[in-house]
């Protein structure tokens, strides 16, 4: 072989152990939060889910300063074909690894759809229907910080246990308010309660009046509200203003947050039940980042929302880096195999269906006297383990799970 042809060679060599074929390909990630970045979940959600999904990356690169990580996001706005659309090009044109955050439920099994057979993933730490990871499970989706069931769960049977044995709901009339209302529906029944009724009502709507009277009707003990986000405060609100507070009822709401329970008011909102995987004041772990992101979020405190986003983009992030690939299935299945100790949501472990199992918390709205401070706002007053918290494996029809063995 002459000089020529040496050097030629060794040139080849050196292209192919820098080429994006070769381990290298892996230390470069790109995630892209998705979600509601001016309507009704805004507040819980988008500007703060960036926020946490950056501080996710810088810490992970801190550890890894050889992995780069690249943060983009987009508004979904809370329609499942703008999000859909997004979460395409980001694919197929911007080379996207992962799609993160996506609250609203209908955006998000849209979402699942456009990752599914294709190398990239949909870490839905937002969508909180349960058919993600139940009927339209996908071993490219991982659902991180609660769900439908979780949550109408947690409250349904806490609340039927402590005399809540007569339910109304008032649900948005989408695929998170519909899960909500089935998955409560179950559990209040498996409790000895009854569900009396239940009514629908259009996202972002303005005027409740006609459904917070038809609840205030039915002769519930319970008055749930299956919604999210600004929907959520407005009933808050308007309950109060028709003088539901003083009947004597509990109020819950499923999917509230702290951002929720502080643009309603301690006057108007103590006595609320909600239930949450994550709140600020819960140790000195959550104590500590929440410090960190408020001063980088404009003082906010950060909801479940938020703190789902960091966790469960940090997860994704070791598992790439343990995987060594980006491959979504590859690396989700990484994330199946190894329990994870995560400083917001402590013991976690992602089952079969791609579901996140932790505790979830029962949490009780302060009155303004005991109140401390802004954010000081809940009280816990019980918890439910991940496994007693979250469906059982084998009843969400999950196909990616392997029926029991007979004997």
């Amino acid at each position: 072989m002459n000089y020529l042809s040496r050097i030629l060679a060794l040139s080849l060599l050196a292209a192919c152990a820098t080429s994006p074929a070769s381990a290298d390909a892996a230390r470069s990630l790109k995630i892209g939060v998705l979600n509601d970045a001016s309507g009704p979940y805004s507040d819980n959600a988008g500007e703060g889910s960036v926020t946490a999904a950056k501080m996710a990356a810088e810490d992970f690169m801190r550890l890894h300063p050889d992995f780069k990580v690249e943060i983009v996001s987009a508004d979904h706005q809370n329609k499942a074909d703008v999000g859909a659309a997004i979460a395409r090009r980001w694919i197929d044109q911007e080379k996207v690894d992962a799609v993160a955050d996506v609250p609203n439920s209908a955006v998000g099994l849209a979402v699942n759809e456009v990752v599914r057979g294709t190398k990239a993933a949909l870490i839905a730490s937002s969508a909180a229907s349960s058919d993600l990871t139940g009927k339209y499970c996908s071993p490219n989706t991982i659902q991180w910080t609660f769900d439908t069931w979780a949550a109408s769960h947690t409250i349904g049977a806490y609340l039927v246990r402590h005399g809540g044995k007569k339910w109304y709901f008032i649900a948005t009339d989408n695929a998170l308010g519909k899960s909500m209302v089935r998955d409560g529906t179950a559990v209040i029944g498996a409790g000895g309660g009854t569900v009396l009724g239940s009514v629908n009502v259009p996202i972002n709507n303005a005027d409740y009046a006609s459904f917070i009277l038809q609840a205030d009707s039915s002769g519930a003990d319970v008055i749930a509200f299956a919604t999210a986000g600004g929907d959520t405060v407005s009933l808050i609100k308007q309950s109060a203003e028709f003088g539901l507070k003083q009947s004597g009822r509990t109020f819950a709401a499923l999917l509230t947050t702290t951002n929720d329970v502080e643009s309603s008011g301690l006057a108007v909102g103590e006595g609320l039940i909600i239930t949450q995987p994550f709140y600020w004041d819960l140790n000195d772990a959550s104590r500590a980042w929440s410090a960190k992101f408020s001063e980088r979020q404009h003082g906010q405190s950060p909801t479940a929302f938020h703190a789902g986003v960091y966790s469960s983009v940090l997860a994704y992030l070791n598992a790439a880096q343990a995987a060594g690939t980006n491959d979504a299935p590859a690396v989700i299945q990484k994330l199946k195999e190894t329990p994870i100790d995560d400083a917001l949501f402590g013991p976690v472990v992602v089952r079969a269906d791609g579901r996140a199992i932790h505790n979830m918390y029962i949490l009780k709205v302060k009155s303004p006297t005991a109140s401390k401070s802004k954010w000081d706002l809940l009280e816990q007053v019980g918890v439910l383990t991940g496994p007693e918290a979250f469906r059982p494996l084998d009843q969400g029809g999950c196909s990616l799970v392997e029926p029991p063995k007979s004997n």
